[in-house]
């Protein structure tokens, strides 16, 4: 599988079930910047602090007008939950058939222990308002992240 995240192309097309019984689509958010932070599963240690970083920043992101989106493989239930145990303020999309993660090419082998096996690599994108991707993190370390990802928002 090839990555499609090369800066400058345009962002690989997606709808998706949302938590809250909502559907997030990219066609519905041209024209306002978006972020996609793609993580391995909801409530573990890091998508956790991940999750809580991206939602305290939330004001920051609006203003800077950018919609922030979190991605896993976990079921709308699960990001329900999820939501409701840490208060998140943020949009996570289910994407349990893998449509968007294989897209964006986070869909990866990993080793655990010497064991192999297919998981989210966690990685952001960052999309602009004409639906072109101006930025990617990969292998993405999740103290500082959020804030790096909204200093390149402000600066769209």
């Amino acid at each position: 599988m090839t990555s499609a995240l090369t800066v400058g192309s345009a962002a690989p097309e997606f709808t998706l079930p949302a938590s809250g019984g909502g559907v997030v689509s990219l066609a519905d958010l041209k024209g306002q910047a978006v972020v996609l932070y793609f993580y391995p599963k909801d409530d573990t240690p890091g998508c956790t602090v991940e999750a809580k970083d991206f939602s305290r920043l939330k004001p920051a992101f609006t203003e800077a007008a950018t919609t922030v989106i979190g991605v896993s493989p976990d079921s709308v239930a699960s990001h329900d939950k999820f939501r409701r145990k840490y208060d998140l303020g943020l949009d996570l999309a289910a994407d349990e058939e893998r449509q968007a993660l294989e897209a964006y090419g986070v869909w990866v082998e990993k080793s655990m222990y010497g064991r192999k096996y297919m998981g989210v690599e966690r990685t952001t994108v960052l999309i602009d308002r004409e639906g072109r991707i101006v930025r990617v993190w990969t292998k993405v370390r999740v103290p500082g992240h959020a804030e790096e990802v909204l200093a390149a928002a402000q600066a769209l």
